[in-house]
């Protein structure tokens, strides 16, 4: 189970790079891809050409780690598509963790979540 603090965003680029980068090419493709502070504490999701491997770049205030998983058979799926002129898609640590399992979550659907303003417009 992975389990992130809500201030830790997940950001995953729309298009495949280069994996053979290490870890400071993947904190240049932070900067030159996503534009975002690579040393910022968020998660930054990279995926190569064929689909069956990411790497996840991350700062963890001493330096920085990279995770990496290969698909044996299949290939990971974006959640869904980036907004009009991004290059970046933002996940939640479930979509997360459901894309690195290899399911394809294009057609999934989530259920509208309870917040206090819409409980507000539902008593009136």
């Amino acid at each position: 189970m992975l389990t992130l603090p809500p201030s830790v965003r997940i950001h995953i680029a729309a298009a495949p790079i280069d994996l053979r980068r290490g870890f400071d090419g993947l904190a240049n493709a932070v900067r030159g891809v996503l534009g975002d502070d690579p040393m910022s504490g968020h998660l930054f999701v990279f995926h190569g050409k064929r689909g069956n491997l990411v790497r996840i770049l991350f700062w963890d205030r001493t330096g920085y780690c990279v995770l990496s998983k290969r698909l044996e058979r299949g290939r990971f799926h974006l959640p869904r598509q980036p907004a009009e002129g991004s290059c970046r898609i933002e996940l939640t640590a479930g979509e997360l963790l459901l894309m690195l399992e290899g399911l394809d979550l294009t057609g999934a659907k989530r259920e509208r979540r309870w917040t206090a303003e819409t409980a507000r417009l539902s008593w009136r």
